[in-house]
C-alpha cells in the first residue's frame, strides 16, 4: 500500500493533524489538461491503485478498490453529472468526459500493464466565470470528489 502522501511528497501527518484537510494538498495534484478558450478541464478525480499495482491510501487514511471507484463513477454519471465549486455550491461545471481506467480496460484499449494508474479520470466544462477565473489562476488547481461511503478495517499488510 502506497500513502498519498508519499506520492506528492509530503511528510507523513503528525497524529494531531489527523483532521487537518484544507488547504494541505493544494497545487498538488494539478488540472492535466485545460482549453481556456473552451472553459474545459481535465484530470484525475480520484488513483486506486498506482501503475506499478501499489494501493493508494488517500490524505483521510481511505483506501477504495478499482471495482468500487468504478461503480462510484458509473453513479456519478448516471444520476449527478454536474461539478460544483469546494462543496458548496453546484451549477459551476457539466461532466463531458469521464472514464474509469480498470486492469480490464486498459488491457482491451491495448495499454501495457504497468503504463497508467487503476483510476478515474475526468473533463469538465465549467459553466461559471467566476469558477473558470480560479481555475485559470490556481486558486482551484485540482478535482475533489465527494461522496459517502462505509469505512471498514483493513489490516496491514
Amino acid at each position: 500500500m502506497v500513502r498519498f502522501s508519499d506520492l506528492v511528497g509530503l511528510p507523513a501527518r503528525q497524529p494531531e493533524q489527523k483532521q487537518q484537510t484544507s488547504g494541505v494538498l493544494k497545487g498538488r495534484f494539478k488540472i492535466q489538461k485545460s482549453d481556456d478558450d473552451k472553459m474545459l478541464a481535465f484530470g484525475w478525480a480520484n488513483v486506486a491503485v498506482t501503475a506499478g499495482g501499489k494501493q493508494i491510501e488517500d490524505y483521510h487514511d481511505d483506501m477504495i478498490d478499482p471495482e468500487e471507484l468504478e461503480q462510484a463513477a458509473y453513479s456519478f454519471v448516471e444520476l449527478y453529472r454536474e461539478g460544483g465549486e469546494m462543496h458548496e455550491r453546484g451549477g459551476c461545471a457539466v461532466l463531458i468526459e469521464s472514464m474509469v481506467f480498470t486492469k480490464q480496460k486498459m488491457t482491451a484499449l491495448g495499454i501495457p500493464d504497468g503504463t497508467l494508474p487503476e483510476g478515474w479520470w475526468i473533463g469538465f466544462k465549467v459553466t461559471d466565470p467566476d469558477v473558470w477565473d480560479k481555475v485559470k489562476d490556481g486558486t482551484y488547481s485540482m478535482f475533489s470528489i465527494e461522496g459517502e461511503a462505509i469505512r471498514e478495517e483493513v489490516p496491514e499488510e
